[in-house]
């Protein structure tokens, strides 16, 4: 008997050491396909499926990308897969698919803001894409961005081009890529190793699933080992804030607000203007946007506005020039680790209260940034093993005192230098100017 309990005993020690294995994020992707999967609203995972059925019901298709475990859009998530009231009537009319990890992804279809966790694309059921939604401009901030209210629109636009597919066919062609640097995510050099086409749900989901990020990292990575990184790709699928457009995240499309002596400004828009295309495109939420804007060359270029004001219809032109991009910040995306690494050297670099300026004495406008955060370990032990600390203050690079923002000195380095240059970097620690070397990193 004694045996017998002990085994007994032995056994629920090891399953209890089995479940206690089983990582939170893991339980909250095996929760979640459990969930959708008896639920039976959305197509878990198989977008093959999706399209097959959306072809023999001649519907159209939503696709949600959703990386599970990251917070951020959690909230907007979970209202979709609940049910909103207002979202499920609209929903039964496409067929829906849920993927949770991009893994065998069609790179030329797919093609987004790569740092964002969560993504809709709307498809009519021959492929061709009728929009997109979903964005972010902080890592946080998503409210300003997205909303129930706002996909249920898009939703219902989506539906209406659909239903006229004839007529806006050819308008719509513009929304599809071109060939992507390679097919799917784990073809890329530094994946292919590491993960395959398939997600793997019986062991280490985790570790199995190649997370939308982890796309955007190496096609940085494999235009950094070429030269300077190009705008396109360092400030990917700019936000229209950038350009003086405050798009209300209620609607598809109409203007709260436009910056004053920005790009929007200038072309004539006002608060209360409905966009309707961008280049002849037809617009359904900031996603679309952000889709023509990525489109428009870093070295400036033309984008035609068609609006509803009123009740009347007007054109406007917008003219970006050289280096708007950059008006963007960039500090907040999940690339931004990577940039750490390859720019500051692993220094997380923040702008200076103002308690710093008193006591630096440097001027408003004139470089100042404070390392939060020093890197400790491998290529982010960078700055560290080259002497700098926790608590310093950058006050040059190579002589420059304009980088006023992380982005600038991001900007800086990565487009104007290549990997194994040299920076020299002027700091302030406790009162004292030092003079120290950070190399340029792959």
């Amino acid at each position: 008997m004694r045996i017998i309990y002990f085994l007994a005993v032995l056994l629920v020690l090891m399953g209890w050491v089995r479940l206690e294995a089983q990582t939170p994020r893991e339980k909250k992707i095996l929760n979640d396909r459990e969930k959708v999967e008896k639920e039976g609203f959305w197509i878990y995972n198989d977008l093959t499926k999706g399209f097959k059925l959306a072809q023999e019901q001649n519907k159209p298709l939503i696709v949600v990308l959703r990386c599970v475990p990251c917070e951020e859009c959690v909230k907007l998530d979970d209202e979709i897969l609940d049910e909103d009231k207002r979202l499920r009537p609209l929903l039964e009319k496409f067929i829906r698919v849920r993927l949770i990890s991009t893994n065998g992804l069609d790179l030329k279809r797919f093609q987004f803001d790569y740092d964002q966790s969560f993504a809709v694309f709307f498809f009519h059921h021959d492929g061709t894409i009728l929009g997109r939604y979903g964005t972010r401009s902080h890592r946080t901030e998503w409210k300003n961005d997205v909303s129930i209210e706002g996909l249920a629109r898009a939703l219902e636009k989506a539906w209406s081009w659909h239903v006229d597919f004839a007529k806006v066919k050819d308008s719509l062609q513009a929304k599809t890529g071109g060939d992507p640097l390679y097919p799917t995510p784990e073809q890329f050099p530094t994946l292919k190793d590491k993960y395959t086409a398939r997600i793997t749900f019986e062991k280490d989901v985790v570790r199995s699933c190649i997370h939308c990020h982890q796309i955007g990292d190496p096609l940085r990575d494999e235009a950094h080992k070429k030269g300077p990184l190009p705008a396109e790709i360092l400030f990917p699928y700019p936000h229209p804030k950038t350009i003086g457009l405050i798009i209300d995240p209620n609607t598809c499309g109409t203007l709260t607000e436009i910056v004053k002596n920005s790009a929007a400004e200038k072309a004539g828009f006002l608060k209360g203007d409905e966009l309707i295309r961008l280049n002849e495109q037809p617009i359904l939420s900031i996603a679309d946007m952000q889709w023509v804007l990525q489109q428009t060359p870093s070295e400036g270029g033309i984008v035609q506005a068609e609006i509803l004001r009123g009740k009347e219809k007007k054109n406007l032109t917008l003219k970006l020039e050289k280096g708007w991009r950059s008006l963007e910040d960039i500090s907040w995306r999940a690339s931004s680790w990577g940039l750490r690494r390859m720019a500051t050297g692993g220094m997380k670099l923040e702008p200076p209260s103002e308690e710093d300026r008193k006591s630096t004495q440097i001027k408003e406008g004139e470089m100042l940034l404070y390392a939060r955060h020093v890197g400790e370990y491998g290529p982010h032990a960078a700055a560290k093993n080259a002497g700098f600390r926790k608590g310093d203050f950058i006050v040059a690079v190579d002589g420059k005192k304009d980088l006023l923002r992380e982005t600038d000195f991001f900007q800086y380095v990565l487009t104007q230098k290549k990997i194994g240059d040299t920076l020299n970097v002027t700091i302030l620690r406790d009162g004292k100017r030092l003079d120290l070397k950070l190399p340029v990193q792959p």
